[in-house]
């Protein structure tokens, strides 16, 4: 997904209807793939933030441990500095 391209808008095509109605929303999402969806979350962030926010996405990785005395103790190891 480096180089990543906006689809076409089909502007002659939409649907106009009520908050009230029952939508097919998830009907649709549960026919994609999980590669799908994914793909489309990812368009939707590009859209909204552009690529720019790539650039700030953090890899962290954090590691909560229960104590007996019941608090946490937390871990979080910076996955950019990793060899």
């Amino acid at each position: 997904m480096d180089k990543f391209e906006f689809p076409k808008v089909r502007r002659d095509v939409f649907k106009v209807s009520s908050i009230f109605e029952p939508s097919d929303d998830k009907e649709y999402w549960l026919s994609k793939t999980p590669e799908e969806r994914l793909e489309a979350v990812e368009l939707m962030r590009r859209i909204i933030y552009g690529d720019e926010a790539t650039k700030r996405l953090q890899r962290v990785l954090e590691i909560v441990q229960l104590l007996p005395n019941g608090q946490q103790k937390i871990k979080r190891i910076d996955l950019e500095h990793l060899p």
